[in-house]
């Protein structure tokens, strides 16, 4: 299994905005080969936004994220945010 997990920094009064743009990013996922389901969390105390999203593989997601760029191409967040997303690449390891 493979995650792609994004934390973002929304200043206070786009916070809308930058949940709205995650959303059409994960609309874009939808019926992609390998695609398993994603989830937009916000951070109670802080108000950070966490979009994760769960593929079969790497290479599922690398095939698919063409569409979810192209849904959010024109999107400003060097305005919504406070700082640039962080963005982690997550594999499954056995326990």
């Amino acid at each position: 299994m493979f995650v792609h997990m994004s934390i973002h920094y929304p200043k206070p009064h786009t916070r809308d905005l930058v949940l709205d743009s995650m959303r059409r990013y994960g609309a874009a996922m939808k019926g992609k080969p390998g695609f398993r389901t994603a989830s937009a969390l916000r951070d109670e105390r802080t108000g950070k936004l966490i979009g994760m999203a769960f593929w079969d593989s790497k290479e599922h997601w690398i095939a698919a994220k063409p569409a979810m760029d192209e849904a959010v191409k024109d999107d400003p967040f060097h305005e919504w945010e406070d700082v640039p997303p962080k963005v982690y690449h997550l594999h499954e390891v056995q326990l």
